[in-house]
């Protein structure tokens, strides 16, 4: 390219506007291509892409990507821990949508000096949670990689017509529901990074090492397999399908309990109000977050990778949930005009817009 020609040209960085506004410019550039394919009826913009191949039956399809030392690193992660995980974080995609995991599609980046039988440890990982979700690993691509490993994952799923979920349904009225517990991996990984800076500490000083970051963690173990193994709430999808329930909107929360209630708000148009004493959090996470110094509810709602599911349900069809253990009511959905609010164990209303998740191109 032309010097001269490159100084004019305007330049703004990406974390300028950050992950969700990259996102947003390029939904606009590739919109125009989805009216080649009129069976696509959900394209960028949820947990999943939908297509209809049949009058009977939707498609869905979903596609998540783990870096080394953005999403994970080898330190603290056991490669068969990385394997499954990159398995459930696309379940949890598919889960969202209300919708059952088929199979998978593996794309490996692998430095070309990475022992072999670590790839198998990898895959040995993946087949394990595969077995566990009942879906088939198809096959995929490999390429070498000059920065580490990287790993994408593409997964299948389906869905009646009835049955399908999107993050646009929230109605005025509507309970908010969350399942499990929150903050939970961000306080697994808090607690690893602090092993990994003893470890790196005793070896710059030439001190002796002895115990292994799991094993000397034990203490911690709820949290650490929250961040090193979470499970899709394929159960959930399960009891929705054999009660007959269709959530009216649903997310996974890989961002973090604020972003992701914004993301249903945004595309259902509508607000919503959380209430702190509502939000579920483990006595292990508020442990580990006193032990640090540090809020377990900031944990809960800007951590993200709990891969919880935050759905949104009439009171009508809530009472036929009321006694699963496993579900929580937080709050209630609102009109739009009200925003997105949390009231605190105060009484205090705050406001949700500027507590953002975890933004991969933040500044």
């Amino acid at each position: 390219m032309n010097f001269n020609l490159r100084k004019k040209m305007p330049y703004k960085a990406i974390s300028g506007i950050g992950e969700f506004g990259l996102i947003d410019r390029i939904a606009a550039l590739v919109e125009p291509t989805l009216l080649a394919v009129p069976e696509l009826l959900t394209g960028i913009g949820d947990d999943c892409a939908v297509f209809q191949p049949s009058a009977e039956l939707l498609q869905v399809s979903t596609t998540d990507m783990l870096a080394e030392q953005v999403h994970f690193d080898l330190l603290t992660t056991p490669l068969k821990h990385l394997g499954s995980k990159a398995i459930s974080v696309n379940v949890s995609d598919i889960c969202a949508m209300n919708a059952t995991p088929r199979y998978a599609l593996i794309a490996l980046a692998v430095p070309t000096s990475f022992p072999i039988t670590m790839i198998e440890e990898l895959y040995i990982g993946m087949s394990h949670a595969a077995k566990e979700y009942g879906i088939a690993i198809a096959g995929g691509d490999t390429s070498s990689s000059q920065s580490g490993l990287v790993i994408s994952v593409t997964m299948i799923g389906e869905v009646s017509p009835e049955q399908i979920t999107r993050r646009s349904g929230a109605k005025p009225g509507d309970l908010l529901c969350v399942t499990g517990s929150l903050g939970g991996a961000a306080a697994g990984l808090k607690l690893l990074t602090r092993e990994k800076e003893i470890m790196l500490n005793h070896i710059e000083h030439n001190e002796p090492y002895t115990q292994s970051v799991i094993g000397g963690l034990k203490e911690y173990s709820e949290a650490i397999q929250q961040q090193l193994l979470p499970l899709a709430r394929i159960d959930i999808v399960r009891l929705f399908h054999k009660k007959n329930i269709r959530p009216s909107s649903m997310i996974d929360i890989s961002d973090g309990l604020s972003s992701d209630l914004q993301h249903i708000c945004h595309q259902s148009k509508t607000g919503a109000l959380i209430r702190e004493s509502s939000i579920p959090i483990s006595s292990s996470t508020r442990r580990v977050a006193d032990e640090m110094q540090d809020d377990a509810l900031t944990w809960a709602l800007t951590g993200g990778e709990d891969y919880q599911l935050l759905f949104t349900i009439s009171k009508e069809e809530y009472q036929r949930i009321t006694d699963n253990q496993k579900i929580s009511v937080i709050g209630e959905i609102t009109d739009l005009e009200a925003g997105v609010h949390l009231v605190d164990i105060y009484g205090m209303n705050i406001d949700l817009a500027s507590i953002r998740g975890f933004d991969h191109f933040s500044a």
